[in-house]
């Protein structure tokens, strides 16, 4: 074998594995993306409707000053407190919804990962015994030396 057809075998094998990995590896890690963005925006759309009704809130605190002098003071306070209390569980249902969307989302993105590596080790091991083979000139035996396969697994 001289470097030409050496390099021509490492260029199969380099579009094979990108092209593998386009087919197969890109699409649900683009999917999971997309989903997590989704998942995003709707949490910052929440967030968006907590400031909403701590404007609405605001306003009705606004027209209530606006509608009675006699009472103001106690009506205020009521409004006030009853706008806090609107606000902040609106904060805590944004923040929460915030929190469980993005825990969901490195979830599934370290399961994307992990089953991504997980089918990339079996590829490499196939490969490894592939190459053996050719070095060796001889068929190996994956049932006789599952035990070593194995173990290439473990360590990539």
């Amino acid at each position: 074998m001289d470097i030409n057809s050496t390099l021509f075998f490492q260029m199969i094998v380099f579009f094979l594995l990108g092209w593998f990995t386009m087919k197969f590896i890109w699409p649900p890690m683009t999917k999971a993306m997309d989903e997590r963005r989704q998942k995003i925006a709707d949490g910052l759309a929440a967030a968006e409707k907590g400031k909403a009704d701590l404007a609405q809130a605001q306003a009705r605190i606004s027209l209530i000053e606006a509608s009675s002098k006699s009472d103001t003071h106690a009506r205020l306070s009521e409004a006030e407190k009853q706008g806090a209390v609107l606000l902040d569980e609106a904060r805590r249902q944004a923040e929460a919804e915030k929190k469980r969307i993005i825990a969901q989302a490195e979830q599934e993105a370290q399961q994307v990962i992990q089953r991504a590596r997980d089918g990339l080790r079996a590829d490499v091991a196939v490969l490894a015994v592939k190459g053996a083979e050719q070095i060796l000139k001889r068929e190996v035996d994956a049932k006789a030396h599952a035990e070593l396969l194995e173990q290439l697994k473990a360590e990539l």
